[in-house]
């Protein structure tokens, strides 16, 4: 049998777990939560992406922090045990005004309740829930504060005063009003609000659901099969699009101060030996099984060696001391071609030979690879029948091997240095 020199490609698939993830997770804010049941068409949604999700609510009209914060009704939520997440949804304008009134009427209920939450549920996550600005602006206060005279304004004071608050209090957002400004541009004929233009529509309510499933399991909702009644399904496929794409494409916008952990890693490979650089944030404990039925390693950044070519799919668990965690796998291809490459003795075939930045062959060579010395595939080309000569200027310096398949089928091999 053909001994075996390696070449390593890398295809990266990001994935999450493939089981069923049951979560917990309490809401806690007013009427813009319970519209068209926001926790319940979360859940549903979950459902239908294979994911489990207890949800619990307690929303009372028009209440803001600190109402919240005195109410016996909301520590008897907090209180009880098992939450994975609580999402915290202000008054739907008081985090929109003056950054001053923000500062001595909001700021300190947000933290009194997120002090609770973690004193009854130390491994909580805070998830504040980023609102939206009314459809045309805050118009009964906008004399005392121009800002938020328009949506756009409103829009602004909102995402600033949600993000302030998950920075200090060291917790996650939901950046539900960023995937509804997106979707306004995008799609202005869809109708997000109710006609009182500040609740939110059927729509309105997806769009939230979408953006808050993403925010939790680091997962697209592109695919789901589940759509809120009265959403059309086109609609609903442009929702899961943004929302997925809001959170997903800049998740360390709206998750740095919190504790949910990202998985991530990058391979690189010498041959048969492949070095994992580990990527992960807000993760301490690791997990990692590198699809040869080795032992699991719980190495920060391993190094493995392969007994043999083929296709491997590692898979990195990133925990936190809470066990919160994340999945990445990313597929390892192993793929061989035939040996002589690595023998630094080996000398070039008369016909080809490298001068001058080019690769010189004779006519009827029809196809050619070349290797750099980690094993790495730098380039498989077909070639004319008439052409003499590769161009290697792309090349940086460093010892190549080429692999060229002539007129007679017989393979040719050698080695080059580029100076």
């Amino acid at each position: 049998m053909k001994q075996i020199f390696i070449i390593l490609f890398l295809v990266i698939i990001s994935a999450r777990i493939s089981s069923a993830e049951k979560r917990k997770i309490l809401f806690l804010g007013n009427s813009y939560t319970y519209y068209n049941d926001l926790p319940n068409t979360l859940k549903q949604l979950a459902l239908s992406l294979g994911d489990t999700l207890e949800v619990d609510s307690y929303t009372p009209g028009g209440a803001s922090f600190q109402s919240l914060s005195n109410d016996a009704n909301t520590l008897a939520k907090i209180q009880l045990p098992g939450w994975d997440y609580v999402v915290l949804q202000a008054q739907s304008q008081e985090p929109a005004f003056s950054p001053a009134q923000v500062q001595s009427d909001t700021y300190p209920f947000a933290k009194k309740l997120d002090s609770l939450i973690h004193i009854s549920n130390p491994c909580a996550e805070t998830i504040f829930y980023m609102t939206w600005g009314r459809k045309n602006g805050d118009a009964g206060n906008c004399a005392a504060y121009p800002p938020i005279c328009t949506y756009e304004g409103m829009q602004q004071r909102l995402r600033e005063s949600y993000l302030e608050m998950s920075n200090t209090n060291h917790a996650t957002c939901s950046p539900v009003g960023v995937a509804w400004r997106t979707f306004r541009v995008a799609h202005p004929a869809v109708e997000l609000y109710n006609p009182d233009e500040s609740h939110p529509s059927v729509n309105g309510t997806y769009l939230a659901a979408c953006t808050f499933y993403c925010s939790i399991y680091h997962k697209t909702t592109l695919g789901a099969n589940y759509v809120l009644a009265g959403v059309a399904a086109a609609d609903a496929t442009n929702m899961q699009d943004i929302a997925s794409n809001t959170v997903l494409d800049s998740i360390e916008n709206w998750q740095q101060y919190g504790g949910i952990p990202v998985a991530a890693f990058t391979p690189i490979a010498n041959n048969l030996q492949v070095n994992f650089t580990n990527n992960s944030m807000r993760a301490t404990i690791y997990e990692w099984d590198f699809g040869d039925l080795s032992p699991i390693d719980n190495t920060t950044n391993p190094t493995h060696t392969y007994a043999t070519p083929g296709n491997y799919t590692v898979k990195l668990i990133s925990k936190t001391a809470c066990n919160k965690y994340e999945v990445k796998t990313n597929a390892v291809n192993l793929i061989g071609i035939p040996n002589g490459l690595e023998d630094q003795n080996l000398k070039k075939k008369s016909s080809i030979f490298y001068y001058n930045q080019q690769l010189i062959f004779s006519k009827g060579a029809k196809q050619i690879a070349i290797i750099n010395s980690a094993g790495m595939h730098i380039l498989n080309r077909a070639i004319h029948s008439d052409a003499t000569f590769l161009d290697c200027g792309f090349l940086p310096q460093g010892l190549y091997f080429y692999l060229v398949n002539d007129q007679n089928s017989e393979l040719q091999r050698g080695k080059f240095i580029v100076p």
